[in-house]
């Protein structure tokens, strides 16, 4: 098996806050991963990419202790505090479920401690709101809220686009950002949606039941094993963004009028239909625009 693994980070920076090598995990005779490297360091974006059933959740749950492995060490330093976004999470809709009693259902928080999470996550308003009557993104930033209440060290969010639109996946993407500079926590995204990767991520791996490959966005988006898994159109589907603009997005990832009426604020900005103004620094791959001008084409 033709593998390459990502080093562990330079001892000089911080020692990472969990870390795996060489794990893995069996399942009726099958090894689910194998061999598999991951560390997360304070401050550090890192990004777990893969198709479904490529090993991505699986390999966050051991690093996180949820599943114990049948190969490999992992370390995690004494005391951390993890906020974990699950991949799913059904509600029953005659339930009578509040976002504040989100905030709690695993344990209690002081008010005002709910009332600062939902703030940051731009949500405050919706506290009282029924989530069965969030839309996607609102539901999303309500979870970001869940898991950001205790401050953690290690902040884990396993496919937290599901049911959010184009511009709705900017608003997460800045949000998160924000989250670990405020915070100074470490970032584990898990996705397989290869269209939207943000350049605030630090690292990308690569993951296919082991590691196929590993580094920065480009250097994945480069790496023949990458093009190998995910096919011809690789390259295009890997959108690497630098999204500076200047407008701010709302809870449910709507876009805020422009201080300035609404017009791009440097010369050579342009808009994608969704109110975001893209300016000159950022890449975009080889696309086509839809004809509301809003999510990119294949």
């Amino acid at each position: 098996m033709e593998t390459s693994v990502h080093p562990f980070p330079d001892p000089a920076q911080e020692a990472p806050l969990a870390a795996c090598q060489g794990i893995g995990v069996r399942r009726g005779g099958d090894w689910l991963i194998q061999d598999v490297d991951l560390a997360v360091a304070p401050r550090e974006i890192v990004t777990l990419i893969g198709p479904n059933g490529s090993g991505k959740s699986t390999t966050a749950k051991v690093l996180l202790g949820l599943i114990r492995p049948d190969a490999g060490v992992v370390t995690r330093t004494p005391g951390l505090r993890v906020g974990y976004v699950p991949q799913r999470l059904q509600i029953d809709d005659s339930l009578p479920f509040t976002v504040a009693r989100l905030m709690t259902v695993t344990g209690p928080a002081a008010p005002d401690r709910i009332d600062a999470a939902l703030e940051r996550a731009g949500i405050r308003q919706l506290k009282h709101t029924p989530v069965q009557r969030l839309s996607g993104g609102e539901f999303q930033r309500a979870l970001v809220a869940r898991a950001i209440l205790r401050k953690p060290d290690l902040l884990v969010l396993d496919e937290p686009l599901q049911g959010v639109d184009f511009a709705g996946e900017v608003a997460l993407y800045e949000l998160i950002r924000e989250i670990r500079d405020e915070l100074g926590c470490g970032v584990l995204l898990i996705s397989h949606d290869l269209h939207f990767v943000m350049a605030e991520t630090d690292r990308v791996i690569c993951l296919n039941r082991h590691v196929c490959c590993a580094g920065s966005p480009r250097s994945v988006a480069a790496d023949p094993q990458y093009r190998r898994l995910f096919g011809p159109r690789a390259v295009e589907a890997l959108a690497v963004y630098r999204h500076d603009h200047d407008h701010d997005h709302g809870p449910g990832g709507e876009v805020l009028p422009l201080e300035d009426g609404g017009r791009p604020a440097a010369p050579g900005a342009h808009s994608h239909g969704d109110g975001a103004v893209c300016h000159l620094d950022h890449v975009h791959p080889p696309h086509v625009h839809t004809q509301g001008g809003g999510r990119h084409g294949q």
